[in-house]
């Protein structure tokens, strides 16, 4: 049986790698500062403990774990990574939760280790045109994320690589590009648009209006968890290092993608942009490399995914339950 430790068990990704290892048959031992809000996860061991703290990384760090899969990060929509309010802690607790796994990965000859990038340490240059954003794995330097979380994910990259160079850490990182679906945060200040424009739309009556921020031309490709895990697994199963973008390249302006939510509700809504924090003009998937290196890319619609999600809010809506 694989020993397989799940850092960020109690996020939105987190709990459902969590579910998938555990239905292939692995040990899995989830760690995070939280339980999951809004699942029972499976997990054989689930460690309540802060992933800052060097102690509590040495303690759920077995020796010879077979897989980390270190998804844990202090992370957020757009209201609050490029507000700017929560920087400092943004840099601090994550860059210490990643120089902490990768120091006790070696110490106990961890046998692979994944780290979760982001597509938001892309150059901000390369996002200026929405219709034509370039995210390429190799157009990652000359470096200029425009957010203070895109930097500290792009250094975590090169943290776990010099590891990789120095100390023969086994290391895999993917770029993730906006993944969404059911179980994540949807109204406590940090949910992403995908589940934030859910959410209004699920509030709103037919005749009513939701605030989209921005133009709404700023566009994105969003990938529904399935379609994720499926990628990190076959990079996890693989040779290849990375980093690599794991995403969709079915790119969708933020209006549209609120239109697509407001078609599925089945409402009258119309759409109001409002002044508000919204990252890069243009960001979208490049599959080539890992469809090259993989032979993997997304086997279903923008559409299909997001049902399913806004089929779950709605639900919490309905409820009246609050995000936890």
């Amino acid at each position: 049986m694989k020993k397989t430790l799940v850092l960020g068990a109690g996020g939105f990704i987190g709990g459902h790698l969590v579910k998938h290892l555990k239905s292939k048959g692995h040990y899995v031992r989830g760690v995070d500062l939280v339980p999951h809000a809004y699942s029972d996860l499976p997990a054989d061991d689930f460690v309540i403990g802060d992933l800052r703290d060097p102690q509590v990384v040495a303690t759920v760090v077995d020796q010879g774990v077979d897989e980390i899969y270190q998804l844990a990060a202090d992370m957020g929509g757009a209201g609050y990574i490029f507000t700017g309010d929560n920087d400092a802690d943004v840099m601090h607790n994550s860059a210490l939760i990643n120089l902490n796994v990768a120091h006790e990965a070696v110490k106990k000859q961890a046998g692979k280790v994944f780290y979760s990038s982001s597509a938001c340490m892309y150059p901000e240059y390369n996002q200026l045109d929405p219709d034509n954003p370039k995210c390429s794995e190799e157009s990652a330097y000359p470096a200029n994320p425009d957010s203070e979380y895109g930097w500290e994910k792009l250094f975590s990259e090169r943290l776990y690589l010099s590891f990789m160079r120095n100390y023969n850490l086994n290391v895999r990182i993917a770029r993730f590009h906006n993944i969404f679906g059911p179980e994540g945060s949807w109204n406590n200040g940090k949910e992403k648009a995908p589940a934030a424009l859910c959410r209004k739309v699920a509030e709103t009556a037919s005749g009513g209006a939701i605030d989209v921020w921005g133009d709404g031309k700023q566009t994105r490709s969003f990938l529904y968890i399935d379609e994720c895990i499926e990628a990190v697994m076959r990079l996890m199963e693989s040779d290849f290092i990375g980093p690599v973008n794991i995403g969709s390249e079915e790119m969708v302006s933020i209006n549209q993608f609120a239109e697509m939510i407001i078609g599925l509700s089945g409402k009258d809504i119309s759409i109001e942009n409002i002044p508000g924090p919204e990252g890069v003009r243009g960001r979208n998937s490049d599959n080539a490399l890992i469809f090259e290196k993989l032979g993997w890319k997304p086997t279903q619609p923008l559409q299909v995914g997001l049902e399913k999600t806004y089929n779950w809010i709605s639900a919490k809506v309905a409820a009246k339950e609050t995000d936890q």
